[in-house]
């Protein structure tokens, strides 16, 4: 674990050498802000005049914005349609210098957009173009295809699960034993339809939410019943058999095991703008860390740091790298 300045700052060097592989459900953001000054006549809603239009990654490619933002080189892996949506998410990997190779292309299922109309500083609707069915069969292969030709390139790979249809349970299981099979750790940013199909990877990272809806197990906040918290990461682990652990516990700080050492860490005092995209950048910098050896409690530490500052911020952005490093200096990392 780095314990002085000048080590921060190699590990934060190191990160810019590190190929970091995201396989996953991607899909756009896309934003309509306008004024809203009157109801319509035909329904009781309001009419906006739009005053700006703007497409962003999201989902997977979000955390490759991270991975990004760290240093290190994201390669994504994940299908899309062959329609509009698919071509504007092209044309923003391409916009912000991200390789698409992995990305596979199907006429048969949509790209997933997710469409937000905001006036006066807030939602009004939120419009979602999209499946959530399992890839078929030939498009499977296809992602594996991707997967085995991208794999032999990457120091870790990164699962990131939106329940869209694109991490099927068959595909996950091929994805992590081909992956051990070459010693490439595994992180996974879970969700509840696949969440016991995870076996084996390297780390998982839950929310408590996910970690209650996942092994259908009711418990307290870690603060006021820790013992049936740690009894369900106990199940989690003897379920999937994780190296690590992590749980992001919200304004409780974060929770991490490995083998028996367990770490509790509080979440840093900050005045709070959006949650939006915090899991993303978790999940960027436990990815990191992992592939370059580091341990559960400082992976956690650090980890815990950036979802912190990108929750100071507004909307989804990455973690700013130069800040973290800072601040992981003053805090004394």
């Amino acid at each position: 674990m780095p314990t002085s300045d000048s080590s921060l700052q190699t590990l934060f060097n190191d990160f810019n050498h590190l190929r970091v592989l995201i396989v996953g459900d991607v899909m756009v953001d896309a934003y309509v802000w306008g004024r809203a000054t009157r109801l319509s006549p035909e329904a009781p809603v309001p009419v906006v005049h739009v005053a700006r239009t703007e497409n962003r990654l999201g989902g997977a490619a979000n955390v490759a914005l991270n991975v990004q933002a760290l240093g290190a080189t994201p390669l994504l892996c994940a299908v899309v349609g062959t329609d509009a949506g698919g071509d504007q998410l092209l044309d923003l990997l391409h916009a912000r210098g991200l390789p698409a190779d992995g990305i596979v292309r199907s006429a048969a299922r949509p790209t997933t957009v997710k469409q937000r109309i905001l006036a006066h500083g807030q939602q009004l609707l939120r419009i979602d173009s999209e499946v959530e069915t399992d890839l078929s069969a030939a498009e499977s292969r296809q992602l594996l295809a991707a997967y085995d030709g991208l794999l032999a390139r990457v120091d870790v790979v990164i699962f990131e699960d939106y329940d869209k249809g694109v991490l099927s349970e068959d595909v996950i299981i091929e994805c992590i034993a081909r992956a051990r099979q070459r010693g490439i750790p595994t992180v996974v940013d879970p969700k509840k339809k696949n969440f016991l199909a995870y076996r084996h990877c390297t780390l998982f990272k839950p929310n408590l939410k996910e970690l209650r809806e996942g092994l259908k197990m009711e418990f307290g906040e870690p603060d006021t019943d820790r013992v049936g918290f740690e009894a369900a990461v106990a199940r989690l682990r003897a379920v999937l058999t994780p190296e690590i652990v992590l749980v992001t516990l919200s304004e409780h700080g974060v929770f991490a095991q490995q083998e028996g050492v367990k770490t509790y860490l509080p979440a840093h005092l900050r005045t709070i703008s959006d949650v939006s995209g915090a899991g993303d950048t978790v999940i960027s910098i436990a990815a990191l860390c992992v592939a370059l050896g580091q341990s559960a409690a400082f992976t956690a530490a650090l980890a815990n740091l950036g979802g912190g500052l990108v929750c100071e911020q507004v909307g989804v952005l990455p973690v700013e790298k130069q800040r973290l490093l800072e601040e992981a200096v003053e805090s004394g990392l």
